[in-house]
């Protein structure tokens, strides 16, 4: 079935060298059935949005993926869990976790952001996919590295799309953050610029923290990552934008 146009979401497909096997997308905000704050495609459930629009969004969803495989959903707690197995009781009590990968067919990867840097994952063959999702804490505490460990193949056969985030002209960060990152790794330090706002802050790159992550770990392929979640209102939710009121974006990946 087809949706109906004023419903069915207006996506962005990822620009990457993925074999045919791998299908992706990320949501927007442009079109669907979520009103008010959360219009106009909202399929997160769990911010005060009403629960038959939030169910019909994830509806829709399956649609597009379209041969009406499960989603596996998870609880993001900014973390650095990784699942790497769906189970029909996950339907009414998602895990706690912040990335998911697979080699199966049968489920599709889900994660939700709202200014936090999707990231999708396959190899070159077409063989295994996974999204993470890495908001400062997540990519602090390591989602990434767990992320490339649990797909299980030599990290130069790995291909990387970052997906929408907030940049860092919008992102203005603790001395905490700084410290967490440089801390672990010296050259974290060119991914921060001092704030013009507030003394011994720092904007940060969320984009540039994750690609030093991800070439650290001898990821080569790695694309994405111009888009800023917080600038763009007409396509994008953003949490800091909105002070919280908001709804996410979905980022699906899977395996024909």
């Amino acid at each position: 079935m087809t949706p109906p146009a004023s419903d069915a979401p207006t996506l962005i497909l990822p620009d990457w060298a993925a074999p045919s096997t791998v299908g992706a997308f990320v949501t927007t905000r442009q079109t669907g059935p979520s009103r008010g704050h959360f219009a106009a495609f909202n399929p997160q459930g769990f911010k005060g949005d009403d629960p038959q629009t939030v169910a019909r969004c994830r509806e829709l969803l399956s649609l597009e993926v379209g041969d009406g495989r499960p989603l596996f959903w998870l609880k993001q707690v900014h973390g650095a869990r990784v699942m790497q197995r769906y189970q029909p009781a996950y339907r009414e009590t998602p895990p706690e976790a912040d990335a998911a990968v697979t080699s199966r067919r049968d489920y599709a990867c889900v994660v939700l952001t709202a200014d936090c840097l999707p990231i999708f994952f396959c190899d070159r063959a077409g063989t295994r996919v996974g999204v993470a999702h890495a908001g400062w804490r997540g990519l602090a505490g390591g989602v990434l590295e767990a992320s490339v460990a649990a797909l299980g193949v030599d990290p130069s056969e790995i291909l990387v799309w970052f997906g929408p985030a907030i940049s860092n002209a919008q992102f203005e960060v603790g001395p905490e953050v700084f410290e967490a990152f440089v801390a672990v790794q010296p050259e974290a330090e060119s991914a921060f610029d001092r704030s013009p706002y507030r003394l011994g802050h720092h904007m940060a790159d969320l984009y540039k923290l994750a690609r030093l992550r991800l070439e650290r770990l001898g990821i080569q392929s790695i694309s994405g990552g111009h888009f800023c979640t917080a600038c763009d209102e007409e396509r994008f939710y953003s949490y800091r934008r909105d002070q919280g009121r908001t709804g996410h974006m979905a980022s699906v990946i899977w395996l024909r």
